[in-house]
């Protein structure tokens, strides 16, 4: 296939575009960073550094949208939480743009979202079904997503990545949350019984290629491990994969005080199940969190 990719050189971009490569698929990322891209992936990749009006995406076969401002790296102040809107919103509708331009569009258009979409759920299970509570994160996803779903044609089918915690210590979360608890000072945030949907980055880039080749898959779907767990677990469980004790705690005012309004991304969470990934017929290698865990940190992934 022949497939452009946003977002290549981000942490799941990375190992999408390695998977992709390795199985003889025809690889262009859009990135202003020439540089970076081959210095990821040497020259057997093709690289645009913008989009025009002018063009159209009648040679590609499939286009994947991982680009997007990190959500958790600032405060949430009005011009970031501006910032994150525009760096997903105005990438999509140009992409949707081109292939509603396109004599011949792409079979099919992959692009990002996150469990964030529901809001905080608490401790429901959470399907795709599940209606949103009308949260910053719910509206920034909605709209993301409500641009997206414009390139759905008979032509063209979309599908739509709501993603979790992706784990993997090159970068990501799991980086950031693993440095307390190998000094021996991790331990749970708030009350821990907050549910921290999570996926391993082979299963997140295994997902997205099984999608890409499903035909009858459409609409949204939860890239997360069908087993979360709630915050308490997953700080023992890290704190047992490195060896170290998780007894320690981070409280709610000392979380709100340092993050402001973006600490709902750690207070809150959501028990999301994937459903219909699951429904499909597609299969977790690694389903639950501690061999997930053991496998991403014994191997360095």
């Amino acid at each position: 296939m022949k497939i452009l990719i946003t977002g290549g050189t981000g942490l799941i971009g990375k190992a999408l575009v390695c998977e992709l490569a390795l199985a003889n698929n025809d690889i262009t990322v859009l990135s202003r960073s020439p540089q970076k891209v081959y210095s990821h992936f040497c020259n057997e990749i093709t690289c645009w550094t913008q989009l025009n009006d002018k063009q159209n995406l009648n040679e590609f076969d499939a286009v994947i949208n991982l680009a997007g401002e990190p959500i958790a790296d600032n405060r949430w102040t009005p011009s970031q939480k501006q910032k994150l809107v525009n760096s997903r919103c105005h990438l999509t509708q140009k992409l949707v743009d081109l292939i509603k331009a396109s004599d011949s569009p792409p079979a099919i258009f992959i692009s990002g979202s996150a469990v964030g979409f529901y809001g905080d759920q608490g401790d429901k299970k959470v399907t795709e079904e599940t209606p949103a509570n009308p949260e910053f994160t719910h509206e920034l996803c909605a709209k993301w997503e409500r641009i997206a779903l414009e390139a759905q044609t008979p032509l063209t089918r979309v599908c739509l990545l709501r993603t979790g915690i992706v784990l993997s210590t090159l970068g990501g979360a799991l980086p950031k949350m693993s440095k307390p608890f190998k000094l021996g000072l991790g331990g749970k945030l708030g009350s821990g019984k907050q549910y921290m949907p999570w996926v391993h980055i082979d299963d997140m880039v295994r997902a997205i290629v099984f999608l890409l080749k499903t035909p009858n898959a459409e609409g949204a779907f939860n890239l997360t491990a069908p087993n979360p767990v709630q915050n308490k677990e997953f700080t023992r469980l890290l704190g047992k994969a490195f060896n170290r004790p998780a007894l320690m705690t981070v409280p709610e005012s000392v979380l709100r005080l340092v993050m402001g309004e973006s600490a709902a991304l750690v207070l809150g969470g959501q028990q999301a199940i994937p459903e219909k990934l699951l429904n499909a017929g597609f299969e977790f290698r690694y389903p639950h969190l501690e061999e997930a865990l053991k496998d991403i940190i014994t191997t360095g992934k």
